[in-house]
């Protein structure tokens, strides 16, 4: 369980009321790395991200899986989680429910106003690695 490797005095971070932001970095075919801020949530036992199909991090994380995260709280840019992990699983079944929950989440709204007719995909993140400042 993720709620297992978090301290619980960071645990607040990964709420859904608190909205922070999570920074997913991968790495390019060139192992240079890459950086997009992201929306997520949890399912209590992974990290959930969505994109669409075919954007750089989506091909980044189908080639090479390892991937970190920092999340960043909202109100103290100072005190954030450091995750390193694996992406376990990519599926589209969802993807779209998926994006709408997120943007119910960060704006409010329980539909993503992104284009209909890409293919949205979930990401699952199995943390293997975490340290909290």
């Amino acid at each position: 369980m993720i709620d297992d490797q978090i301290p619980a005095s960071h645990l607040d971070l990964l709420a859904d009321e608190t909205r922070a932001f999570a920074y997913l970095a991968t790495t390019m075919n060139d192992n240079t790395p890459q950086v997009t801020p992201v929306w997520f949530n949890t399912d209590g036992k992974f990290i959930l991200i969505n994109s669409a199909l075919g954007r750089t991090k989506d091909k980044n994380m189908r080639a090479r899986p390892f991937i970190a995260l920092a999340i960043q709280d909202p109100k103290n840019p100072y005190r954030y989680l450091q995750i390193r992990g694996k992406v376990v699983s990519i599926n589209s079944e969802g993807g779209r429910e998926h994006i709408n929950a997120l943007s119910l989440k960060y704006r409010g709204n329980p539909k993503y106003d992104g284009p209909e007719n890409e293919t949205r995909v979930t990401y699952k993140i199995l943390p293997f690695k975490v340290h909290a400042h």
